[in-house]
């Protein structure tokens, strides 16, 4: 008789694999059987992956199921992605938009339909006679408040149906333009008909648009060439693990150590800790008195130093009821 082992199954049923147990493991992610991961992971994303390939991904690696990301990140780009995983998915409520800061290039000298270098040229190859002192002072007008028309290759909605889905199918896509705040934009530096820029702008503004949007303004046409997202609100690239890095980690079973400080996480809530007894009746949807004496409304109630058991809502003083368990 072959070599025999046991394994659980992600259902939690006993599994005995017999002599096929080599062939069997190697197609299997180890992660898989890992315990539950809870947290925000800061993901630096590579080019190619949509984000929700990037969540099929971190399931796959982690082994965690409860996976959902914090806004979307074309595929063409690269950098800050944040995600929520496990437990934590329950709190996406307060994530509420973020601003988002980029640094990439401008292609000048043609447009394209989806305002990327992944589109179809829609203007001929024109000679770009430009300084990067032209450009700069046409750039000065994308500051501030601004009415944007988002591209048509692009997630919004109409009538319920993204339209790039419209858009790939041939029909003309009515898009409404949006208001959105570019806070700062520079032009860092231009040879070659390509230029160099550092952007910072609210939730909801398409950097695609800004390019395409110059290229217009200048007369040469232009497109987004290269994006990387550097921020997204508080999480940088500093804060950023690759997939591989989060393979690894998980494997290890260290994954959660390197993730961003519970404690740290909505920053607008004060973190507030409850004895056995309170934690107790919090998980059973009970108000409690605890020790948190500022005026914020919502607090997160923590086990320890790490361990998030609830966001609770203040009733009065320090009486709060749980509006979210998190276990």
């Amino acid at each position: 008789m072959g070599l025999v082992a046991m394994l659980l199954s992600l259902s939690g049923e006993l599994v005995i694999v017999g002599s096929q147990i080599g062939s069997l493991w190697a197609g299997l992610d180890c992660a898989a059987y890992s315990k539950r991961v809870n947290g925000l992971l800061v993901l630096d994303k590579a080019a190619g992956m949509t984000s929700h390939d990037v969540v099929a991904k971190v399931r796959r690696a982690t082994g965690e199921s409860s996976t959902g990301h914090l806004g979307t990140l074309d595929p063409m780009a690269t950098g800050v992605l944040p995600l929520l995983l496990g437990k934590y998915t329950r709190l996406a409520q307060y994530f509420g938009a973020m601003e988002k800061s980029y640094t990439g290039t401008i292609r000048f000298g043609f447009s394209t339909d989806t305002y990327d270098a992944e589109g179809l040229a829609t203007s001929e190859l024109r000679p770009v006679p430009l300084t990067v002192d032209e450009i700069r002072v046409t750039a000065l007008g994308f500051s501030g408040v601004m009415e944007q028309t988002p591209p048509v290759f692009s997630a919004k909605k109409v009538a319920g149906v993204p339209s790039y889905k419209l858009a790939r199918a041939g029909n003309a896509v009515p898009l409404k333009p949006a208001r959105i705040m570019i806070h700062e934009f520079r032009i860092e530096s231009y040879a070659d008909g390509l230029a160099e820029f550092f952007i910072r702008v609210s939730a909801g503004g398409y950097v695609r648009s800004v390019a395409h949007d110059l290229g217009q303004l200048l007369g040469c046409g232009a497109h987004l060439a290269s994006l990387r997202r550097t921020a997204a609100g508080p999480f940088t690239l500093d804060h950023a693990l690759t997939l591989d890095a989060v393979a690894d980690l998980a494997r290890a079973g260290d994954l959660e150590s390197h993730l961003p400080h519970p404690r740290s996480l909505l920053p607008e809530m004060p973190s507030v800790a409850g004895d056995e007894i309170a934690i107790g009746k919090l998980r059973n949807g009970l108000a409690v008195n605890l020790p948190e004496f500022s005026a914020a409304p919502l607090v997160k109630v923590f086990a320890g130093q790490r361990d998030l058991v609830a966001i609770a809502k203040r009733v009065a003083g320090t009486l709060f009821q749980p509006v979210v368990v998190l276990g």
